[in-house]
């Protein structure tokens, strides 16, 4: 990239490794590469983090989402409640159903929804809650299911972002109706491309096994209509490796952003609830005073940063309404967030050196006007 600074510290490096390779390699030489043993394998082992929930893999995260939405029966008429401060897949599995998200506020330590948000939202439309583990912060899931509980409503875990997050010794993905993550390239763990559904409910695993196969388990006896969201074996085969070294990973996240948390005093860190273990998909900070300044200070420094998300889902066009106006939305947390973080490097690819770099930058960058 032209300009770019010559010892620039990238926001997130994908691993890929020779054993990576190894694997992908051979798989293709196996020549069983899509819904074969590899994506058996992986399903068994990736339950073993998620509390030994049936695990169902799929070709990606959004599509993870989607078909748990549709195994759950909802569609037009349904409402579910979702954050606006999050990605669009979220809200977008949504509306691929034929549902309509309710977006509600987040609290503003953990970036994660709001409980009493969440209790406020209920409708009688509402069937399901749609919490997202946004970057990699464990959402008050125990709240959230009790307010679920009350009214008879499902929890579909977003945990795109948080492979390896608990909230009081449980993992995310273990809570509630499914739990759903992504194994994009720049995830804490990734398989090129891909996503996987955890349930601890056989029959809705069936239900998504099917889903994800044309409606089929039997080749050519198809019992429902159903999509083509296969998992290919070569991406199975680096989730594996990959899965194989999430824990280290994420200690070393962990870490860095434990040094960072020490270091950084120009910026507002961010905490870390009670009982929550942190997986710093993103080490996420707040700028007080002139945003746009301190990233072009970073970025001059070096320094490789990024805003998750500028704008909030319920600002985006698809989310208008039709004078092309947010609606009837309030959401002032939502909207102080999206205005001041800036997410740093934390990934476990860093070295001391660029570590305290990025302290030295975020100091100097939070005071630019």
């Amino acid at each position: 990239m032209a300009g770019q600074h010559p010892d620039f510290i990238p926001p997130a490096r994908p691993i890929i490794g020779e054993a990576e390779i190894e694997a992908a390699v051979r798989v293709l030489r196996s020549g069983k590469v899509v819904q074969g043993p590899e994506v058996a394998a992986f399903e068994e082992e990736f339950g073993e983090f998620v509390a030994g929930r049936h695990c169902v893999a799929v070709n990606s995260g959004t599509s993870a989402l989607q078909l748990t939405l549709m195994a759950l029966g909802f569609g037009p008429g349904d409402e579910i409640i979702v954050p606006s401060f999050s990605f669009a897949a979220s809200a977008n599995a949504v509306r691929l159903v034929g549902a309509e998200p309710v977006f509600v506020d987040i609290e503003p330590g953990s970036f994660c929804v709001d409980p009493e948000a969440v209790a406020a939202a209920i409708t009688p439309r509402t069937v399901g809650i749609m919490p997202v583990h946004l970057y990699g912060h464990p959402a008050a899931m125990d709240r959230i299911m009790a307010i679920a509980e009350r009214h008879g409503l499902a929890v579909v875990e977003d945990a795109a972002q948080a492979h390896y997050a608990s909230l009081h010794g449980t993992p995310v993905g273990a809570f509630g109706a499914a739990g759903c993550f992504s194994f994009y390239p720049t995830k804490n763990m990734h398989a090129l491309e891909g996503g996987m559904i955890s349930t601890a409910d056989a029959g809705l695993a069936r239900t998504l096994r099917l889903l994800r196969n044309q409606g089929m388990e039997q080749r050519y006896a198809n019992e429902i209509v159903g999509a083509n969201m296969r998992m290919t074996d070569v991406a199975a085969a680096i989730g594996r490796v990959q899965l194989g070294q999430l824990g280290d990973w994420t200690e070393q996240r962990r870490a860095n952003a434990k040094f960072l948390d020490s270091a950084i005093t120009g910026m507002v860190t961010p905490p870390v609830a009670d009982a929550a273990k942190h997986v710093y998909h993103q080490y996420t900070v707040r700028v007080r005073g002139n945003r746009d300044a301190a990233q072009a200070r970073l970025t001059e420094l070096g320094i490789g940063n990024a805003v998750y998300y500028p704008t909030p889902i319920h600002r985006l066009k698809p989310y208008l309404t039709q004078d092309g106006t947010p609606g009837p939305w309030e959401l002032p947390e939502t909207e102080r967030a999206a205005a001041e973080v800036i997410s740093l490097p934390v990934h476990p690819s860093l070295s001391q050196a660029d570590l305290e770099r990025i302290a030295e930058g975020a100091n100097l960058a939070g005071g630019a006007r």
